[in-house]
This record gives structure tokens, C-alpha cells and sequence, in this order.
């Protein structure tokens, strides 16, 4: 009976040996390499295109040190002190900005909101040099300033072509934001839209570019520069309730500027006496016009050049010298391709009826 006993114990055994190699069995077939990965084999070689996309991705974001180390020499903090009248005394303010550097012998460009009803002013250079400056001239129209400082041999900014430019291509903002300790504040972002028009506590600003690059306060009157180094816009404005879009005058439109401030003091310009605005489609609905691209009158000085050709509020131009006028932008644009004197050709529709006119305009005040 006892050798019975151990004959089946013997039996079990073996039974429970061949489970236990069958199970180890299949679950060494489950953890073959065709369905788990080994760690410990190298990754497998990279593609061709794989790798094509690995470089251009490298390329097309490169580091921005050696850009802003070279830019920044030519870029200023500027502080001022503002006189502001009170009800019973006149009291003190200051503020800040940003600047840089357009000419080897002190010319600084800026924004003219930064530096208008300053009593003084100090320009702060990369180095820590601090300067007194003085004013040359203001163009509250296009918010840009040029004011000087007794310095030579400084290294000076180049314009770029800001025609040149699409929405997407990279641009780079530097300046003293929100006055803050330690260097110049750098900002990357996009061209986000060209030819914008808006209107801000200042007035009316046109032509300008558009860019995600953040701009904060103390940005104003920096330089929006592209990845070759060269700027093409000064940073003027930013939009209140948007996010992260800020708006530069074009170097285009500042260049010609820049240079009648430094030659004379001011930019000479034709006025033609009148206000206007542009078509919005809920302004083409509301009025149900007849256009729907344009300027439309919305204020005509009496006795200006506009009243005594016989323009008229709620009269919309077309066209100034057979160019078309499909906004203030372009309106503005044309207009200030003439001089003081001259007789421009105007067409416009009235009544529903196209007409012309012509005006000769007078010098801006």
C-alpha cells in the first residue's frame, strides 16, 4: 500500500513538472522580440527623410545669440521726466522707453509718445554710459521722434525692406520692457499681418506691421528686427483685449521720416481737410452704400482745400490721381507722396454717382 502511495505521489510530480514546462513555454512564445521591444538593442537607423526633417527643423530655428548680442549695442534705454499740471500744482512724472541707434555720431530714433512734454531726458547705451539728450524732431502722426545725444563712434542700426515682407517670416523685438534691471528684454514671434490700420489714446496710426512678438510697455520705440539683423519696424502700439499682438511702424514708411526730422525738424506734409475711415463690411451694411472698398468722409474743415472743391461728409474716395484708395492706409499713403501746392486729382462717389474734383492742397500745420 505504501509503494502504491509513492507510485501516485510520483505520478503528480511528474504531471506538475510538464504543466510548469508548458507554461514557461508559452509565455516565452508571447515575449519574443516580434512583440516586445529589447531596450537594450540599439535604436534602429533613422530614414533618409527622417533625417532631411531633423536638419531643416535645426535650421530653421537657429540660436538668436549671436543676432542680439551684435543688435544690442545699438539699442538705448531712454528715461524722462514729464511735466504733468495738476489743478493746484504742477507735478512730476517719469517714464521710459526704448531707442536705437541710427547714426554713428548720436541719432537716436524713438517714439514720439515716449519722449512728448519731456522736461528731460537720459539715454542709457548698452555699455552703461548715460547721456542727456535733446530733441530734434516729432511727428505725432506717425508716432516716431529723433533726438540726439553728444556721443560718437557708436555702433548704429540698419533698415531692412519691410516690403519685402510676408506674414510668417521671424521677427525679433529688443528693448528696455517694463524698465526692468539687467540688459535688454528679447522677444520672438512672427510677422502676423501686414498694412494694419488702428486707432489708439494718440490718433489714428496706419501701415503698420502686425507681430506676435511680445511687446510690453517700455518696448516703445524699439526696434522689430529680422533674423539677418536688420530692422524693419519701430514698435509703436499694442492692442488692448488682444493677446500678444503688437504693431510696428514700417521701416519704409520711417525712413523718409527719420531723415525730414534730422534735416529740418519736422516732416513736411499736404493737408487736404478732411477726416475719414475705412469701409467695414457693418459700415456697408448700415448705410447701405454703394462701394464697398474706400474712404468715407466723416468730417470736412471748412474752408480746407476738400471744402472748397466741393467734397462733402459721407462722400466716398476712391481714388486720388487715378490710384485707387481702398483704405485710409492707402488713401494716406498717396496723399503724402505730394507736395504742399500741389493739385491732386480726386474721385469719388456722391449720391450714389460716381465724380471728380480737383484739390490743391495746402501745408500742414
Amino acid at each position: 500500500m505504501l509503494e502504491l502511495k509513492f507510485y501516485l505521489f510520483k505520478i503528480n510530480n511528474i504531471y506538475f513538472s510538464i504543466l510548469v514546462c508548458l507554461f514557461l513555454f508559452i509565455t516565452s512564445c508571447e515575449n519574443t522580440p516580434e512583440n516586445v521591444e529589447n531596450i537594450s538593442d540599439p535604436p534602429p537607423m533613422m530614414t533618409e527623410e527622417v533625417a532631411a526633417d531633423r536638419v531643416i527643423t535645426n535650421t530653421m530655428l537657429p540660436s538668436l545669440r549671436n543676432l542680439i548680442s551684435d543688435m544690442e549695442e545699438s539699442v538705448v534705454s531712454i528715461s524722462v521726466d514729464i511735466l504733468s499740471r495738476g489743478i493746484f500744482y504742477d507735478y512730476s512724472n517719469e517714464g521710459s522707453g526704448t531707442g536705437f541707434i541710427i547714426r554713428s555720431d548720436g541719432y537716436i530714433v524713438t517714439n514720439n509718445h515716449v519722449i512728448e512734454n519731456a522736461t528731460e531726458i537720459e539715454v542709457t547705451l548698452q555699455n552703461g554710459s548715460i547721456y542727456p539728450a535733446q530733441i530734434i524732431g516729432l511727428d505725432p502722426l506717425s508716432d516716431l521722434a529723433v533726438i540726439k545725444i553728444d556721443a560718437a563712434n557708436l555702433k548704429a542700426a540698419s533698415f531692412g525692406n519691410s516690403d519685402a515682407l510676408q506674414p510668417g517670416d521671424w521677427a525679433v523685438t529688443i528693448g528696455n520692457a517694463l524698465a526692468l534691471k539687467g540688459g535688454p528684454t528679447v522677444t520672438l514671434g512672427i510677422i502676423s499681418g501686414l498694412e494694419r490700420s488702428i486707432t489708439t489714446e494718440n490718433g489714428s496710426l496706419f501701415d503698420l506691421i502686425q507681430t506676435d512678438a511680445a511687446i510690453n510697455r517700455g518696448n516703445s520705440g524699439g526696434p522689430l528686427i529680422t533674423l539677418d539683423g536688420e530692422v524693419v519696424g519701430i514698435n509703436t502700439a499694442v492692442l488692448s483685449g488682444a493677446q500678444g499682438i503688437g504693431f510696428a511702424v514700417s521701416s519704409n514708411v520711417a525712413d523718409p521720416i527719420i531723415k525730414s526730422l534730422i534735416n529740418s525738424g519736422k516732416v513736411i506734409r499736404p493737408l487736404i481737410g478732411l477726416r475719414g475711415a475705412d469701409i467695414t463690411p457693418a459700415i456697408f451694411e448700415r448705410y447701405e452704400l454703394p462701394v464697398k472698398e474706400g474712404v468715407i468722409i466723416t468730417k470736412i474743415e471748412a474752408n480746407g482745400p476738400a471744402d472748397k472743391s466741393g467734397l462733402k461728409e459721407m462722400d466716398i474716395i476712391t481714388a486720388l490721381n487715378d490710384i485707387p484708395t481702398p483704405d485710409m492706409s492707402k488713401f494716406l499713403m498717396e496723399l503724402w507722396n505730394n507736395n504742399p501746392g500741389d493739385q491732386i486729382k480726386v474721385t469719388y462717389n456722391s449720391d450714389r454717382e460716381y465724380k471728380e474734383t480737383n484739390v490743391i492742397l495746402i501745408e500742414r500745420p
